[in-house]
């Protein structure tokens, strides 16, 4: 029997003006991603849907699928390892592709919403990055922004060349110094990769915080890093 993979949706708290994209990573879920997210706190101690009234937050979720050890797990597809988020990365594609055709059908459903891709901000942390990245390069527009968190470059996508608007999309991607589940050096990568390609990308690295946002100097990059690039749009 196919999955349902009914979304975690947000409204705003006024009128609709943007959504918001966010998948959650690896052994998570929308339903318990969401609220973790909503609880981090940015210094002048608000919370994201109230730091974003006009957004609608949108949190779309993997489905389970096996595990290389016979296990099912959450997971938008599987991983050899998560030391080389690289190793094997060839038996990731189907996947891979499947969990993108999903996301970018979401991307142009909300798009139709708040007056084009330009109003929609894609993102994502760990495995959810990973796929949003492919996401993002494999359309057809350029979006209204970009977040990556904890994360990779996906090396099923690395002969894709995105196109001349796809480039023009404004690009955060943040990591934590102490992250243990994915190192450092990856999120290096990723933002590398992406700026290779011509894009303008926004890094920012953390002390702490582990496999998650540093709080609260971490939500306020993001904020800021939304706020002016929806602003740039206006």
């Amino acid at each position: 029997m196919a999955q349902k993979h009914t979304p975690e949706i947000v409204l705003p708290t006024a009128e609709h003006h943007h959504t918001i994209i966010f998948l959650h990573g690896r052994g998570s879920t929308a339903a318990e991603f969401h609220p973790e997210l909503f609880e981090s706190q940015a210094s002048d101690g608000r919370y994201l849907p109230d730091i974003f009234p006009h957004a609608k937050w949108l949190f779309p979720t993997s489905g389970m699928m096996l595990n290389r050890f016979g296990d099912v797990e959450s997971q938008w597809f599987d991983m050899w390892t998560t030391e080389n988020p690289h190793e094997r990365f060839e038996e990731q594609k189907t996947a891979l592709n499947e969990a993108v055709a999903r996301i970018k059908a979401q991307i142009a459903e909300e798009a139709a919403l708040v007056g084009g891709a330009q109003n929609v901000v894609l993102a994502g942390i760990s495995q959810g990055c990973a796929v949003a990245v492919a996401a993002m390069l494999c359309q057809g527009e350029r979006i209204g922004g970009f977040v990556g968190l904890s994360s990779w470059f996906p090396k099923v996508v690395a002969g894709v060349m995105p196109g001349v608007e796809v480039v023009k999309t404004p690009v955060f991607v943040g990591h934590c110094q102490d992250d243990s589940v994915i190192e450092i050096k990856y999120g290096e990568g990723l933002r590398d990769h992406l700026e290779g390609l011509g894009m303008e990308v926004q890094w920012q690295s953390y002390p702490d915080g582990g496999h998650w946002v540093n709080e609260p100097e971490g939500i306020d990059d993001m904020v800021k890093f939304i706020h002016e690039a929806l602003k740039n749009l206006t």
